[in-house]
């Protein structure tokens, strides 16, 4: 483990118990699963690289756009998804043929595995990966070792 992987799992951890809050990313006060990378992002490496639009809770599905993989294409640095690491972004295809829409970052790699992500109903939980939710892992990413 990095020691910026280690640092995104312990700041990660430190947004448990926030709300979950549609669009928010504000620690204590709500977000959602992109509320929470954006987070992270600012604590970790500082201001985010961009702005980002508003988005409604369906995302881009009506136009079957995967909005979100292809920014954190641009933002993060894809890798294998055989290669999990603590601290990865892990993106997730929550139904079969829907677009990719939920995010969350790996926070234990050794068995049980773990996960940390805003969900909705819940807030930021840190729960099992579980095969159900392995099974739905579409992509990998890691926060850059430096700002863009």
């Amino acid at each position: 483990m990095t020691v910026l992987a280690d640092q995104v799992v312990q700041v990660a951890r430190t947004w448990i118990g926030t709300p979950y809050l549609h669009q928010a990313a504000s620690k204590g006060a709500g977000c959602d699963c992109l509320g929470l990378v954006r987070g992270i992002w600012r604590e970790v490496l500082g201001e985010e690289p961009a702005q980002v639009p508003a988005y409604s809770k369906d995302w881009s599905e009506p136009q079957g756009e995967e909005r979100l993989w292809q920014a954190a294409m641009q933002y993060l640095v894809g890798k294998p998804l055989d290669q999990a690491a603590v601290g990865d972004v892990i993106l997730f295809r929550m139904r079969q043929g829907a677009v990719a829409k939920h995010l969350g970052i790996q926070s234990r790699t050794e068995q049980p595995w773990r996960f940390v992500h805003a969900y909705s109903g819940h807030g930021v939980v840190e729960s099992p990966l579980s095969i159900p939710w392995r099974r739905r892992i579409v992509a990998r990413f890691h926060f850059p070792e430096e700002k863009i």
